[in-house]
């Protein structure tokens, strides 16, 4: 059994990995925190926990946790920071690192530099000499780092399905990188359960809005991604490409908000790459690069040609459903992906690590269908 702690157990995502683990057939969850709801049953603040998971949340307020993060991670196998920026890098260290295991639900480890970081996020980062050491834990191209990290950072939502998404062409070397263009729609739930005037009700209902234009900070994260990806080439490995050494991308990313709970829809756009002769490639051999990476992935659903991904059949689940479509007229290449911003997009991925990370079944505690309606 695989012994777990939670830190920020009452967010959505932290609530999303108590789901999850509460039916884990190798895992326990030994405590869990909350900062706000300290002293609470689980069950009181998440309903559909009761009967499922009994535990009262410890103060995981960062001050208190650096006093008794030691002894909490001599409880445990693995610890899943749900936290904002700055907190989990405020609270690990070598010492703590060589007694558990971290996943980090945050950035403060994704981008390999600290200075992209820190100008991205406004933060000064707690642990810069811990960067070299975390691994990206997008699971489907970094599995064989996964396996032997103590230190993971969890992707974001958008990033997972933005660099999915477009991985195989940008690796194989049939778009331009340079020329891509990614629109994403975004659930409420993406921004998290604080209180906050523009999530409310009445400002989401009935609307759709773009946000973070040219600003998001999941943008360094894509073209940082991608561009190790560009750099590998398609007889290379992403995962040895390293640090500098990844071809340097200006993409366009936009996000938007859509008045739905849960939700990643991700359209790519980008210019295809045409061969000595001058002819594009065909519809039939882009698809056939998304089958060479994904075919044997438990967790990514390639359409057959000719469908869309929708978000309404990959909620709840770990699943990511990608549609590919070639424009004839415009030489260009549209790329579609979704997936649920709390499973695959945040926890249903964390849990995932954690199954590689101590040689579980990949796919253990996660093989749910996706629920609709």
């Amino acid at each position: 059994m695989v012994k777990a702690g939670i830190i920020g157990a009452t967010g959505y995502a932290g609530a999303e990995i108590l789901r999850l683990l509460a039916k884990h057939p190798q895992a326990e969850i030994a405590w869990i925190g909350s900062r706000s709801c300290a002293g609470r049953n689980i069950a009181e603040v998440y309903g559909n926990l009761a009967k499922q998971v009994d535990l009262v949340c410890i103060d995981d307020d960062t001050e208190t946790m650096k006093e008794q993060i030691s002894e909490l991670a001599g409880q445990v196998d693995v610890i899943f920071t749900a936290t904002p920026q700055g907190t989990c890098c405020s609270l690990v260290s070598p010492q703590l690192l060589s007694h558990t295991k971290v996943i980090d639900l945050s950035a403060d480890f994704r981008l390999s530099d600290v200075q992209v970081y820190e100008k991205w996020y406004r933060l000064q980062h707690k642990a810069p000499g811990l960067l070299p050491q975390a691994v990206y834990g997008l699971t489907e191209l970094y599995r064989e780092k996964v396996k032997n990290t103590q230190l993971l950072a969890n992707p974001g939502c958008f990033t997972t399905c933005s660099i999915l998404t477009a991985y195989p062409l940008v690796k194989d070397g049939l778009i331009r990188p340079e020329t891509l263009i990614i629109d994403a729609l975004s659930g409420v739930s993406g921004a998290g359960r604080g209180a906050k005037v523009a999530d409310l009700y009445c400002e989401v209902n009935e609307n759709a809005k773009a946000y973070g234009v040219t600003t998001h900070r999941h943008t360094p994260e894509i073209e940082e991604q991608l561009g190790r990806a560009a750099a590998a080439g398609a007889d290379g490995n992403i995962a040895d490409v390293a640090k500098g050494e990844e071809k340097k991308l200006a993409l366009q990313f936009t996000p938007h908000l859509v008045p739905m709970n849960r939700g990643i829809l991700v359209t790519a756009y980008a210019d295809l790459v045409p061969d000595a002769d001058g002819n594009f490639p065909e519809e039939e051999k882009l698809r056939a690069v998304y089958e060479k990476y994904y075919a044997g992935e438990k967790f990514i659903r390639l359409l057959p040609e000719g469908a869309v991904p929708e978000t309404r059949f990959t909620e709840g689940s770990n699943y990511v459903d990608i549609g590919i479509k070639e424009d004839l007229r415009t030489h260009r290449v549209i790329m579609m992906g979704a997936l649920d911003n709390l499973v695959k997009g945040a926890a249903g991925q964390a849990v995932q690590n954690m199954n590689v990370m101590f040689g579980l079944p990949e796919d253990a505690g996660l093989d749910i269908v996706p629920c609709f309606p």
